[in-house]
């Protein structure tokens, strides 16, 4: 059953040749055997699924209507609510923090008979590229345990890369759902900024963060966007669009489609993922797409802009961590002022501090205007770039990683971390649909190549990406040390 995608588990449910019980209890097994290796999960709901399971099993056999993600195990990143648990963030501050109200795409998952198997790990409040900066453990990945999951979604992207669970949710600021998805060999999509609702999760850059899907198919990102992508009242910058169908009309070929190469902007790739990313490119002429030379050299400042813009957005969002209206508390302290300062020193890892420090020194008076607004501008410059290159390209055709998952604790220095992102951030600074897919290895571990569609074009980068895997077969590959049943 590990090897069947979201999809294949929901038909074998509805055809009841495994009842949403033993689906249920078989991953779990898995989890509780497989995880240990990993550290992909920081919460496993065993009773709370066992119990939906059950209800599932009971509304087949009455022959009820029963929803699109029906007995479909799934994992969600611990930044998104879920009403009842513990939503760490993965970070000490909020260990004890158990959510009040359930995120929007949480009520959607519920609504589609879903069963929620836990809680993922990241990078804590998701700032990182490599999840070693969870407060409580870091994650591994399947491919190689000595190296990195990748961040901040690596809790997300290890569990569906193992074969834990077929489908998991993390979050997007500049690349944290799509660059562990690479690094894991799986499928990873940020939808347009505002496709889907961000009610219930913890903010981190609002202008940037986008909740999306990972899965080992693109046929099971497709079917959950039909989901989480519904409409939602309880967020002012959610497009609240009608209803799309994303598995209906797939394309049969990719003649007259236009795909935009930015060559320039790769000229520094090394060997490996230079030809890694060359043979996509003639798989794409192959197949009958048009390449076409695009000028986007302004990326070349996208890691700048982004980490002023992300951390000041960060230094605003975490100034409400003040050791009083929730999370942990300092102890022993003698004003006010005092409780502050220790709850939020005690309480936030060294990354986190960094970026608040970094965050609010861009938005301080005398600074404001030199960083921050100046960063805005520069933003709006990539925006037109990127509208300049859609006029003559349906998609635009990037790596997602410059090089395969490095070794756990082998970048100290944040400078270097911070460039893990290049390639994936210009999609979040522009609020583009992207999609990273599995393709080719570098040292045996997985490489990750993306296209980029056009604001709200996430239906067609969706099919075409299905198109691709289809003719591809960019999905049967998995972990060998997890090709097994446990």
């Amino acid at each position: 059953m590990y090897k069947k995608s979201a999809i294949e588990i929901r038909d074998l449910f509805l055809s009841k040749k495994a009842s949403s019980e033993e689906i249920t209890k078989y991953f779990l097994n898995r989890i509780s055997k497989a995880d240990p290796k990993i550290n992909a999960f920081l919460s496993i709901f065993e009773e709370k699924a066992l119990v939906k399971a059950r209800e599932l099993d009971k509304k087949l056999k009455e022959k009820k209507p029963l929803g699109k993600l029906a007995s479909i195990p799934l994992a969600i990143k611990d930044n998104i609510h879920i009403k009842g648990e513990k939503t760490t963030c993965a970070s000490k501050y909020l260990s004890n923090y158990k959510a009040l109200f359930n995120a929007s795409i949480i009520d959607h998952l519920i609504d589609e008979d879903s069963i929620i198997i836990g809680k993922t790990n990241l990078d804590e409040f998701a700032m990182g590229s490599s999840n070693e900066n969870s407060a409580f453990f870091s994650c591994k990945n399947p491919w190689d345990l000595n190296s990195v999951a990748g961040g901040s979604s690596g809790g997300s992207a290890a569990a569906v890369a193992s074969r834990m669970t077929p489908l998991s949710f993390g979050s997007d600021t500049g690349g944290s759902i799509r660059y562990p998805a690479a690094l894991n060999g799986i499928y990873g999509f940020k939808p347009t900024y505002g496709r889907v609702s961000r009610y219930g999760l913890v903010a981190f850059g609002s202008s940037l963060d986008q909740i999306g899907p990972l899965a080992n198919s693109a046929k099971d990102i497709a079917l959950s966007m039909e989901v989480i992508s519904r409409p939602c009242n309880k967020d002012s910058t959610n497009f609240r669009l009608p209803e799309e169908n994303y598995l209906h009309n797939i394309p049969k070929d990719f003649k007259k489609i236009k795909i935009g190469v930015p060559y320039h902007f790769l000229e520094n790739l090394n060997k490996n993922t230079k030809n890694n990313f060359d043979r996509m490119v003639d798989d794409f002429k192959n197949l009958g797409a048009e390449i076409i030379d695009i000028n986007l050299d302004i990326l070349k400042y996208s890691i700048a802009i982004y980490y002023i813009i992300a951390t000041a957005e960060a230094s605003t969002n975490l100034a409400r961590y003040d050791g009083i209206k929730y999370g942990e508390r300092a102890k022993n302290t003698s004003s006010l002022e005092e409780l502050y300062s220790l709850s939020r020193e005690e309480g936030f890892g060294k990354e986190v501090k960094r970026r608040i420090l970094l965050g609010t020194y861009v938005l301080s008076s005398g600074y404001q205007e030199a960083y921050y607004k100046k960063a805005q501008k520069v933003r709006t410059l990539i925006i037109q770039a990127f509208e300049k290159a859609f006029l003559n390209s349906d998609f635009i055709l990037l790596p997602t990683n410059a090089k395969s998952a490095f070794k756990l604790g082998s970048i100290s220095n944040p400078l270097d971390m911070y460039l893990e992102d290049l390639f994936t951030i210009p999609a979040n600074l522009a609020a583009l649909p992207a999609i990273t897919i599995p393709y080719g290895f570098d040292n045996s571990k997985p490489l990750g190549v993306q296209l980029i569609a056009p604001q709200l074009m996430d239906v067609k980068l969706i099919q075409y990406t299905i198109l691709f895997e289809n003719l591809l077969k960019t999905n049967e590959k998995i972990a060998p040390l997890f090709d097994k049943e446990f």
